[in-house]
């Protein structure tokens, strides 16, 4: 069990040695973008990404109910496929929009505490 749990470590250090993660622990990235009043062009691209979801699988499923109730497969066979692409250019839309600041923001966030947190868990080998 020794062996597995150094296997473990040594592999989270790997990980917590890259240089996104590095960073992020070594500046503590914390949330605090967030707390700024996000621009028009933010709030368009998350509203974009939000009507991006409506129109995925519930406009498919949706499509399919009207074929099946107009005995019509064709609604659902071509109307399908296309508004689900749609639904991806909007959501591609909406990133573009939203920018990649906040994503980036986040992840380094995540990555800084769910690296933290799974070193904390891994007993160090001066413990073992």
């Amino acid at each position: 069990m020794n062996n597995v749990s150094s296997r473990i470590r040594r592999g989270l250090l790997k990980i917590a040695d890259i240089d996104f993660v590095r960073t992020a622990i070594e500046e503590e990235a914390d949330l605090m973008a967030f707390k700024e009043k996000p621009s028009l062009q933010v709030i368009t691209g998350v509203f974009l990404i939000s009507i991006s979801f409506v129109l995925g699988w519930p406009a498919v499923a949706a499509l399919g109910v009207v074929a099946i109730q107009l005995d019509e497969p064709l609604i659902a066979v071509i109307g399908g496929p296309l508004v689900y692409g749609l639904s991806h250019l909007v959501f591609l839309a909406g990133m573009y929009f939203s920018g990649a600041r906040y994503s980036l923001i986040f992840f380094r966030w995540l990555s800084r505490v769910f690296v933290e947190k799974l070193l904390s868990w891994v007993p160090s080998q001066s413990q073992g």
